[in-house]
């Protein structure tokens, strides 16, 4: 039997040979899969061999140890590039030199390590020169490998490398790397040598070999790095999942004028034109242009002209390669059916291929890909559906900045990641990260970020470069992530020292405000004010296409006017949650609130209370006219009554007089109310037993509004919902108390209209017993905030201090207060729904927790059979589009 088939971790790819793996990208890896797809329609990818994932599972449960069966396996994918190659590993006359690079199952752009030019040493780089004809290319490719080798494997400090380069350029009076000569270079790689044996005790290791597992185990190692981690809990990438190892040829851009290397997309990731984008650089290799370490050029002459730029683009330089560049483009955008992101190399002349995978993009350029895409026929419309990320619309719905606003520009940098930010100038990741904790809206600005920037990078408004171009590693993980991006703003000074910038005789300092517009590139001293998205177009379309084919309706959560409009505008079909008490908080009747509370008699508290309905039933008036026809679910009183109090002895001088009531007087009520554990105390339904009267004058204000609005116009649907129920008697006995109230009211204006009652199911025993509570309940509307608290007994208040310990853990998947915790909280839903339906087979469900914005709950949502979900404001499209994918998911 052929070995290649018995193989467990290793694949080859390439030069006329593939072990299969059917292009499996969870045991490949997106890159394994990619390159071995690549190479069998034809493409110029080198040869090379990919270590699967399931060997970086088997290193970690091994002690981080590689099993003796792997080394056959390796030494046979090696035999497979020297065959394809004719170049020998380690060989000192025509040496195979190769790169190692990571491959997860989704891309990680940035977060794991690479390593370039394997294979050199002392002798090999002789053969390299040789073979070559050119000794600065095979010492310039020495002294990148040691440098990288040294930071990925080694674990040195790669600016004792780069101190040592600038040296040797202000040496000889030069300022790019590309002016140093073959014995300028040599000399540097002895600086490089003598760094590493002065650093670590011991050389530079010379047998390839050796460099080669380094390699490998540094590539499974940087899984676990500390950025990994953090960019895999950002992204909700499991932790189990591990990365490939892809070994391969290298093919050199570093070759001459002839050579280069590139980053390009089949169409623009920032705007989602179809055009093709990307940068590239001559004589470089592929490090050089997303480390921002030169300024790269750009692909297409359209876009070199539209910047202004006189360096040649890649179509007027290298033309040849250029046109078969692009034919490779549209062939790859043809197979895998979406935008691409394509690493390629020049070698003299010659392209290759090495990488291709689905382009990171703005959330407007998803939008307006996948829409094309439908048009162009490439997809479907509902493909266009499932291809554009919910939660990314975020990116869309908020403002951007005002174009007649006074702006004052003090730089201008690569547009690089599209929208607005503004908020107050931080110079490191973890500043940042603890301002925006403080509540502060930061920008972080940096010479050029880095993979361990990433929590800063989350935690910022915006991010600033004063280097790196449109696919530098700030660019990349800022479009990916939805944060504006300004980068190469090459104007900017920046002193890390001093935590400030300077520019043009300007002066920013940290902590002053800066506003960036990604969309333009402009770098703005100040804040600058915003308008309102439009969303019409291809957001319009899609929405459209989404609604046609969800089944989960989408109301939302508000009480305010203006939030009610805005829900409307974003097609919120009615309110989920409309909370009463907001408006108790009122200035204005903040007064009459405590006055209730502190009487001592019903009769006290009902004078008190007859100054709250009239604005409690205009209140619903208002909402009511601008929900017409849509359902408007309205939760009773549900805080306890100790938050309406004062709390400061300045607040109670204030309050005992505004009550007529003696301070002293006062704060005895206080300590009255004062309870130990006011989240499970007298609350929600219970007030409602013990002050029916509170209830009464809040179904009163419902009904009179709803009658007040119907006789003008289309009668609203009121859904009168109890909080905190967690027995049938309670909901029964406050049923009794609406249906007479409203009965009253409809006598009282001669005019009726339909209306439901029911519960909000946040107790494990109100799920538990939803059965008996359904006798009562026309609608049971899951409060998913207070279920997960008590489900799970974790305070949402207070769980910041340890949940996120518990998601690195993997004792939680994601944090049970953004996404349903479907093993618990969700197993009770289905419960509930089951029981309740069971006894009231149109019993309607819903969700209205923070959780009916997520996408992965809303899925739930779905599977679990629910009618709506309920979201807040500017979450409405994103439930729209997640409810969509969630029901085609399903079919």
């Amino acid at each position: 039997m052929n070995r290649a088939a018995e193989s467990r971790y290793v694949y080859r790819f390439g030069g006329g040979v593939s072990d299969g793996g059917n292009g499996d990208k969870n045991l490949l890896g997106g890159k394994g899969a990619n390159l071995a797809e690549m190479a069998s329609i034809g493409l110029p990818v080198p040869p090379g061999f990919t270590i699967s994932t399931d060997m970086c599972a088997h290193y970690y449960e091994n002690g981080q140890k590689f099993g003796s069966g792997i080394v056959d396996e390796v030494t046979m994918g090696l035999n497979h590039i020297e065959v394809a190659t004719q170049r020998g590993f380690g060989h000192t006359e025509d040496p195979l030199l190769v790169s190692v690079r990571s491959g997860a199952r989704v891309s990680m752009p940035g977060m794991m390590d690479t390593v370039l030019n394997l294979g050199l040493n002392d002798q090999t780089v002789e053969g390299l020169a040789a073979t070559s004809g050119d000794p600065r290319f095979a010492w310039d490719s020495y002294r990148r490998f040691i440098q990288m080798y040294s930071d990925v494997v080694l674990g040195l400090d790669h600016g004792l490398f780069e101190e040592a380069l600038e040296i040797a350029k202000e040496d000889k009076g030069v300022h790019l790397d590309t002016e140093l000569d073959a014995d300028d270079l040599k000399a540097l790689v002895q600086r490089y040598k003598d760094i590493v044996e002065q650093e670590l005790g011991r050389p530079f290791p010379q047998d390839v070999h050796e460099q080669l597992w380094g390699a490998v185990g540094a590539v499974f190692g940087s899984w676990q790095s500390e950025r990994a981690k953090v960019y895999r809990r950002l992204n909700h990438i499991p932790g189990d999942w591990g990365t490939a190892v892809n070994v391969q040829a290298m093919v050199f851009g570093n070759m001459g004028d002839t050579s280069a290397t590139g980053v390009a997309f089949t169409r623009d990731p920032a705007t989602g034109e179809r055009a093709f984008y990307g940068e590239y650089l001559i004589n470089a290799q592929g490090e050089d242009v997303v480390a921002g370490i030169r300024t790269p050029q750009y692909l297409t002459k359209a876009a070199r002209e539209r910047a202004g730029a006189k360096a040649a683009s890649m179509e007027e330089a290298l033309p040849e390669v250029y046109g078969e560049l692009a034919r490779v483009f549209d062939l790859l955008e043809t197979h895998y059916r979406d935008m691409q992101d394509i690493e390629f190399t020049v070698e003299r002349g010659k392209l290759w291929m090495l990488q291709t995978r689905s382009g990171k993009r703005t959330a407007k350029a998803a939008l307006k890909i996948a829409i094309d895409m439908a048009r162009e026929g490439l997809i479907s419309e509902e493909e266009a559906v499932l291809r554009v990320d919910p939660a990314a619309l975020d990116q869309l719905l908020h403002p951007t900045l005002d174009p007649k606003a006074e702006r004052r520009v003090i730089a201008k940098g690569l547009p690089a990641s599209p929208g607005a930010a503004c908020g107050i100038a931080v110079f490191d990741a973890d500043t940042a990260e603890r301002r925006a904790g403080q509540g502060d809206k930061v920008i972080l600005v940096r010479i050029e970020t880095s993979p361990e920037d990433i929590h800063g990078m989350h935690a910022a408004e915006g991010i600033l470069t004063a280097r790196g171009g449109m696919t530098s590693h700030a660019a990349v993980v800022a479009r990916g992530m939805g944060r504006p991006c300004v980068s190469g703003a090459g104007t900017l000074a920046i002193d890390y020292k001093a935590k400030a910038l300077r520019v043009g005789g300007v002066e920013v300092k940290e902590g002053d405000t800066l506003t960036i517009d990604g969309a333009s590139g402009e770098v703005m001293l100040g804040a600058v004010p915003t308008v309102q998205p439009e969303l019409a177009g291809d957001f319009g379309t899609l929405m459209e296409w989404a609604d046609k084919v969800r089944r989960l309706k989408v109301r939302t959560n508000a009480e305010t006017p203006n939030d009610c409009r805005t829900a409307r505008e974003f097609g919120a079909e009615g309110i989920g949650l409309c909370r009463t008490e907001h408006m108790f908080f009122d200035a204005e009747r903040i007064t009459a609130v405590r006055q209730m509370i502190l009487a001592e008699n019903e009769t006290g508290r009902r004078a008190a209370l007859a100054k709250l309905l009239p604005a409690q039933r205009s209140n619903f008036v208002e909402i009511f006219e601008i929900m017409k026809g849509f359902p408007v679910t309205i939760r009773l009183l549900d805080p306890p009554l100790h938050e309406f109090l004062p709390h400061g002895e300045d607040e109670y001088a204030e309050v005992a007089r505004a009550a007529n009531v003696g301070v002293e007087q006062l704060k005895q009520r206080v300590a009255e109310l004062h309870e130990f554990n006011p989240m499970l105390g007298h609350r929600g339904c219970r007030l409602g037993i013990t002050y029916p009267e509170i209830y009464e004058m809040q179904t009163r204000a419902i009904f009179e509004a709803a009658v007040e609005v119907a006789k003008s116009g289309e009668a609203p649907l009121p859904e009168v919902m109890v909080p905190l129920v967690a027995t049938r008697a309670e909901l029964a006995i406050i049923r009794q108390l609406i249906d007479a109230t409203a009965r009253k009211v409809f006598e009282e204006l001669g005019r009726s209209i339909d209306y439901l009652v029911g519960t909000m199911i946040e107790l494990p025993r109100a799920a538990l017993r939803a059965g008996e509570i359904a006798e009562e309940a026309q609608f049971f509307s899951f409060g998913t905030n207070d279920l997960t608290q008590t489900t799970l007994g974790v305070s949402r208040d207070d769980a910041a201090r340890f949940l996120t310990a518990y998601v690195e853990k993997g004792i939680f998947a994601r944090d049970p207060f953004v996404s349903i915790d479907e093993d618990g909280v969700g197993e009770l839903i289905r419960l509930a729904a089951e029981r309740g339906r069971g006894t009231a087979p149109g019993l309607k469900l819903g969700i209205c927790g923070e959780h009916g914005g997520d996408p992965s709950s809303i899925a739930f949502c779905e599977g679990a059979g629910l009618d709506y979900v309920s979201a807040s404001p500017y979450r409405i499209p994103i439930a729209r589009l997640a409810a969509a994918q969630a029901a085609l998911k399903a079919r």
